[in-house]
């Protein structure tokens, strides 16, 4: 699970992706009968430093203190579909 929508697709604006990965994880809670409050840990991987500001300000409107413990990785390249 990711930032795919409900038909495989991949939103082309960083933002967006963002938004939508988080949306897929309340989803998941929901049916769960779970909410972003019960969260307690977050990993999240980027493969651009300079795209973390633009990721934590879509972040901080999902989460609310106190938020999960969030770990932040830099990686060079993310697998998935195609790799």
């Amino acid at each position: 699970m990711g930032g795919e929508d409900a038909s495989g697709k991949i939103p082309s604006d960083f933002e967006a992706e963002v938004k939508q990965a988080l949306d897929n994880l309340g989803a998941v809670l929901k049916a769960a009968k779970m909410s972003a409050g019960d969260v307690v840990s977050v990993q999240v991987y980027l493969t651009d430093a300079a795209t973390f500001e633009r990721m934590n300000a879509v972040y901080k409107t999902y989460f609310n203190d106190p938020r999960p413990t969030r770990t932040t990785a830099v990686v060079a390249k993310l697998l998935g579909q195609g790799a």
